[in-house]
């Protein structure tokens, strides 16, 4: 099957989607997944798959990018990917992604 997921405007009506970002932070993590997911506003950039390690990556890092600008956003980021063979949850406190990325 193709993963998505479903979103809710204020009003109450939802959306199938392929990424979304919602909370404190969206405002800030939208516009990178669009532009890493989505491939938006890039100029002569061919889409690839997005593999399993490279989600995990990304959403570690933008997450830790988001926690740094938005207090609301908390101190762990728990990252479930999901597929046919089950749920593989990965927990990253922020201080442990800041030492990751070398924010320390």
């Amino acid at each position: 099957g193709k993963g998505c997921v479903f979103s809710y405007d204020p009003v109450g009506s939802y959306q199938r989607e392929t990424y979304r970002a919602c909370g404190s932070a969206s405002a800030i993590i939208q516009p990178l997944l669009d532009n890493q997911i989505g491939y938006k506003n890039q100029a002569n950039v061919k889409p690839a798959p997005l593999t399993r390690e490279r989600a995990k990556t990304m959403v570690r890092d933008i997450f830790a990018s988001a926690s740094e600008r938005d207090i609301y956003t908390g101190d762990e980021v728990e990252i479930s990917l999901i597929d046919a063979s089950g749920i593989e949850t990965h927990r990253f406190p922020s201080e442990r992604i800041r030492e990751d990325i070398g924010c320390v």
